[in-house]
């Protein structure tokens, strides 16, 4: 991720937030697998039982995966340095009296 940051600094481009996405990956994948295995009947007839089972099986490794640390995704809020400050996580910072 350093050298994306450093990338598009070079750029000029602004760092604005970075926020780690891993534990709604593992739960987002989590939720697809079971959704799959209740629509396990459809899915089959739709793609054959070898595609199925890979599906299944890359989603269900994929969510241990990220759930271990062995994968991990951030996003990278990136903006014209000029641009105001309008978006982000800006809302939820304490107010200074």
């Amino acid at each position: 991720m350093e050298d994306a940051i450093a990338a598009a600094e070079d750029a000029g481009l602004e760092l604005r937030d970075v926020e780690a996405l891993r534990p709604n990956y593992s739960r987002t994948l989590r939720h697809w697998v079971a959704n799959l295995e209740v629509n396990a009947e459809g899915a089959r007839a739709l793609v054959g039982e070898r595609t199925y089972r890979i599906w299944q099986l890359y989603m269900a490794g994929s969510a241990v995966a990220f759930e271990t640390g062995h994968i991990a995704v951030d996003q990278i809020l990136l903006a014209d340095p000029d641009r105001p400050w309008e978006h982000g996580r800006k809302r939820l910072l304490a107010v200074d009296d």
